[in-house]
C-alpha cells in the first residue's frame, strides 16, 4: 500500500462521485446537450471532491492533459500568475476542442489579480472552461460569482462516510469493525479525503485482518469511549468531580481535547435529538450499545439541553487555541454545573 489512499481511489468517472448527484446530474446533462458553460465555481468544505470532479468534468469535455491547466491559488495568488493565465488563454488547445483551467482555492487570490481576472473570466475565448474550486465562498467577490454557474458542494454524512471507509478497507482486502467504521466517520468531519487518511494510518499500523475500534482508538488518540460517557454522565447527573476528574485522566493519557470534544459533542447532540424524537434521524449512526446508552440519558432527569450543548460547543471552538488544552472543556463543565443548564 505504497500509493496514497486518496490518490489510488481518487473518481475517474461521474459514476464514482459519492454523494454529489446534484452536481452530476447538471454537468452530466449539460455536456450530453452541448450547453457548456465558459465559467464554472465549485464551492463547499474540503475533501469533498471538488477538484476531482473538476477533472472528470474535463475528461469528459474531451480535454487531453495536455490542455488541462491546473493552478493553486493559495501558492500563487498574485496578479503575475493570473497574467500567465490570461496570456495563455488566446493560445488554441493542442489537440482538444477545450482548453480548461481549474484553479483551487480561487478565494486566496490577491484584490488585483481578480481585477485582472475579471475581464478575461466575463469574456473568454470559446475554446476555454473555467473552472473555480473554493472552500471559502464568501471570500469570492460577488462580480465573480455573477459570471460564473454555481454549485455547492455537500458534505457527506456519518453514515455515507461509514460505507465509504468499509468499502475503502474491503479493497485493501481487510474489514473493520462497524463500530471501529463509525468512529472513523465521524473522525473524518464532513471529509471523503480526511476520512481515507485516517484509513490510511490504520492500515498502516494493523497487521489484523479486522480492525478494531481500539485500534481506531489508538492510532487516532480518540478517547475511550468509557471517557466519554463519564462526561455525558457528570454533566446529566450534576456531577462535577466526575467531569474534571475524566478531564485529568484524558489529559495524563495524552488524549487530543479537540477529538474527545468533537465526540462528546457527536453525543450529547444525539441525546437531544432523542430526547425531541428525532430517533430516527440518528439510529444508523450508532451501535446498540451506544445508542441504549444515549437512549437511557435522553429519558433521565436532568436530560441534555440546548443550552448545554452551545456550552460545549463554544469549549470545542475554544480549545484550538488554548493555552491549556483542557481548560475549555473544564470551564464549560464548569459553567454547566453553576448554571444547571
Amino acid at each position: 500500500m505504497s500509493q496514497v489512499l486518496y490518490r489510488k481511489y481518487r473518481p475517474q468517472k461521474f459514476s464514482d462521485v459519492i454523494g454529489q448527484d446534484h452536481i452530476v446530474k447538471v454537468l452530466e446533462g449539460a455536456i450530453k446537450l452541448g450547453n457548456i458553460s465558459h465559467a464554472y465555481l465549485f464551492s463547499g468544505s474540503r475533501g469533498t471532491g471538488k477538484t476531482s470532479l473538476a477533472r472528470i468534468f474535463a475528461r469528459e469535455v474531451g480535454t487531453s492533459p495536455d490542455d488541462l491547466v491546473e493552478m493553486d491559488a493559495a501558492s500563487n495568488r498574485g496578479i503575475d500568475d493570473v497574467r500567465s493565465i490570461r496570456d495563455s488563454v488566446s493560445s488554441l488547445p493542442f489537440r482538444s476542442q477545450y482548453k480548461v483551467y481549474i484553479i483551487d482555492e480561487v478565494h486566496m487570490l490577491t484584490k488585483d489579480a481578480w481585477n485582472a481576472f475579471l475581464k478575461t473570466l466575463e469574456e473568454p475565448p470559446k475554446h476555454v472552461i473555467f473552472i473555480l474550486a473554493t472552500t471559502e465562498l464568501e471570500k469570492v467577490p460577488d462580480t465573480v460569482i455573477s459570471r460564473c454557474q454555481a454549485f455547492q458542494f455537500r458534505q457527506p454524512n456519518q453514515a455515507i462516510l461509514k460505507d465509504f471507509a468499509l468499502a475503502i478497507a474491503k479493497k485493501e482486502d481487510t474489514k473493520i469493525d462497524p463500530e471501529a467504521a463509525e468512529l472513523v466517520a465521524l473522525l473524518g468531519d464532513g471529509s471523503f479525503r480526511d476520512t481515507q487518511g485516517i484509513v490510511q494510518k490504520i492500515l498502516a499500523y494493523s497487521k489484523n485482518k479486522t480492525i478494531s475500534e481500539e485500534e481506531v482508538r489508538l492510532v487516532t488518540g480518540a478517547p475511550a469511549i468509557e471517557l466519554v460517557h463519564n462526561i455525558v454522565l457528570s454533566i446529566t447527573e450534576k456531577n462535577l468531580p466526575l467531569g474534571l476528574e475524566t478531564v485529568k485522566k484524558a489529559v495524563s493519557q495524552n488524549i487530543d481535547m479537540s477529538v474527545f470534544l468533537k465526540l462528546i459533542l457527536h453525543t450529547t447532540r444525539i441525546i437531544l435529538l432523542v430526547r425531541l424524537g428525532a430517533e430516527a434521524t440518528v439510529r444508523g449512526d450508532l451501535s446498540d450499545n451506544e445508542f441504549s446508552f444515549v437512549s437511557g440519558l435522553a429519558k433521565a432527569d436532568g436530560a441534555i439541553s440546548g443550552a448545554i450543548l452551545v456550552e460545549l460547543l463554544t469549549a470545542y471552538e475554544r480549545t484550538s487555541g488554548a493555552y491549556i488544552a483542557s481548560l475549555p472543556l473544564e470551564l464549560a463543565l464548569i459553567n454547566i454545573n453553576d448554571k444547571m443548564l
